[in-house]
């Protein structure tokens, strides 16, 4: 089967609702998605399809990243892939395509919170995100710089749009 994948549009919202329902325990990830857009925070939403049908959704949002200047920065995630879809490619397709296009629109930085063994074959590393301080700094905080020339600060911080403070995680 062949993934298509292509901007969100408003009519995908219930079935992106139904995607995030399906790959996470609760309905947290589903919740964020409708703050960030509803926040007006969402700037990539894309949706990877199968034989015309959504299978997959991932956000990026804007972020606020500042050291000795401002960065213009997005924060990756959630990405889901329906549950009897996961593993088809999906995910990587969609998390490919978001890369490309933050890079197109003059993005510098992406963050994301999640597993380095998958994240790191898209060129995310915890030392890119290193300088920017973040409740959640550690080995799961890792940073892609989309210019390869771009000089990242000694010391500066980085923080979610508003919607993650929802999820409980750290502050």
């Amino acid at each position: 089967m062949t993934i298509a994948v292509r901007p969100a549009e408003e009519r995908d919202a219930s079935a992106i609702r139904h995607i995030h329902l399906s790959a996470f325990p609760t309905r947290a990830e589903a919740d964020l998605v409708e703050r960030l857009a509803s926040d007006g925070d969402l700037v990539i939403s894309l949706v990877a399809e199968e034989q015309r049908e959504a299978i997959g959704h991932v956000a990026l949002s804007r972020m606020q990243a500042a050291g000795d200047r401002q960065y213009r920065a997005l924060g990756l995630g959630p990405v889901g892939v329906e549950r009897s879809s996961q593993g088809s490619g999906a995910g990587s397709a969609l998390i490919g395509a978001a890369i490309a296009i933050a890079g197109a629109l003059g993005e510098e930085l992406i963050f994301v919170l999640g597993e380095p063994e998958y994240y790191r074959r898209f060129g995310f590393s915890a030392e890119t995100a290193r300088p920017f301080a973040s409740p959640y700094a550690g080995p799961y905080f890792m940073a892609l710089a989309l210019q390869s020339d771009l000089r990242l600060p000694e010391i500066a911080r980085a923080e979610y749009a508003p919607a993650f403070a929802a999820l409980g995680g750290p502050q």
